[in-house]
């Protein structure tokens, strides 16, 4: 009886990467071991591309008080069914502890998050767990000046050039000297980072003045967005990543004032988005609306009762809230469910950020040799 033959199938390498393009981050790292041309194609620009599409997670900033002492740090949520987004893991940064409201985040711009405070400011990829701390800028500060701050930042990418930059908006202050008759007044300049470059310039200052920290991501297909004000009006300030030029659009007309309401703009769907909530009263109401060549609203969500602020979208139009007790709370336009999270933390210091796991290098350090820490949630604490 003649005995069987063994027969061995290959696998099409195409298929294979596009099965591994799937795969989480975590995973991918483990198999830069198995073979060395997958290493190699998990460093092209073509799988780092197709990969960056999947795999959406979850981390919520936040800090437990209010004085010097108290860190803020970043919760990893869970996102598997049936969690309800429970912590699986918190992350301290060093590089931000001795700062008060540190760090305020930019982003996500394609799985990269950018994290500053006054002058300090780093780029983080939490997939590959990449930190960079930014150089000092060079730009010159006008002469005899006597104290700089730094206010709105902004992070985007640049396809043109494949290249990642960060706008940061800077004050240069004049103290009031009486010997020599000098008044105190204050002076503005714009700088740029290029990660290709890993420098800083100077660009042109524009004529509106930006204000404000963002609650969502405002970063959208190669823009960033901030609140603005010129004269006594109201608008939003535009950055083009690519032609590093500034622009202006109007608000929309949502039949109120900045007085009554607190505005958030943010991503939605690839879309500009204004989210209007009223800044009195213990029942919120939410009217979001999208920039598509004119404003139009998009979503009215009314009277919920017991929360504070908007912190997020998820899928199928769910909302991430504040609530009054300071609590993250998950609401369903569709249902009205309030559903609580079981997540705390000090007032207005939650901030949700939800980004796709991404490959992208960014040329910086590992978090263990920044020395941040992961440590795992005990138990049921959140």
């Amino acid at each position: 009886m003649q005995g069987l033959s063994k027969t061995r199938t290959e696998v099409p390498e195409v298929l294979v990467l596009e099965i591994l393009s799937k795969l989480p981050v975590k995973s991918l790292t483990r198999f830069r071991c198995v073979c060395k041309p997958w290493s190699s194609s998990f460093q092209t620009p073509h799988f780092i591309t197709k990969h960056h599409r999947n795999n959406l997670n979850v981390l919520l900033k936040r800090c437990n008080g209010n004085t010097h002492g108290d860190i803020h740090y970043f919760s990893q949520l869970s996102t598997e069914k049936g969690h309800n987004f429970s912590v699986k893991q918190n992350i301290h940064l060093p590089f931000f502890e001795n700062c008060w409201y540190a760090p305020v985040v930019d982003g996500p711009c394609n799985g990269i998050l950018c994290l500053h405070d006054h002058d300090k400011a780093a780029l983080w990829n939490p997939s590959t767990r990449e930190f960079k701390i930014l150089p000092q800028s060079s730009v010159q500060r006008p002469p005899l000046v006597d104290s700089t701050s730094f206010g709105c930042f902004g992070f985007g990418f640049d396809p043109r050039t494949d290249d990642y930059k960060v706008v940061r908006f800077v004050t240069n202050y004049f103290e009031e000297n009486e010997d020599e008759g000098l008044m105190a007044f204050w002076s503005h300049q714009v700088e740029l980072y290029s990660l290709r470059n890993d420098s800083w310039k100077e660009i042109s200052v524009p004529e509106v003045h930006a204000y404000g920290s963002p609650l969502f991501n405002n970063y959208i297909n190669g823009f960033y967005y901030w609140q603005a004000i010129r004269d006594s009006d109201y608008l939003i300030l535009a950055f083009d990543m690519v032609d590093e030029k500034f622009s202006t659009l109007p608000l929309p007309q949502f039949g109120g004032t900045l007085a009554q309401y607190y505005l958030q703009l943010l991503d939605f769907n690839g879309l500009l988005g204004a989210i209007f909530y009223p800044r009195e009263g213990t029942d919120k109401s939410f009217d979001l609306w999208v920039m598509n060549g004119s404003w139009t609203k998009t979503l009215s969500i009314e009277s919920v009762p017991g929360v504070e602020r908007p912190l997020g979208f998820w899928k199928n139009g769910e909302l991430f809230l504040e609530s009054s007790d300071h609590e993250l709370v998950l609401f369903d336009p569709s249902t009205r469910e309030l559903k609580n999270l079981g997540i705390h933390a000090y007032r207005e210091t939650m901030q949700i950020i939800g980004y796709v796991e991404s490959l992208i290098p960014i040329n910086g350090r590992s978090e263990h040799e920044e020395r941040i820490v992961r440590r795992p949630a005990r138990g049921s604490s959140n």
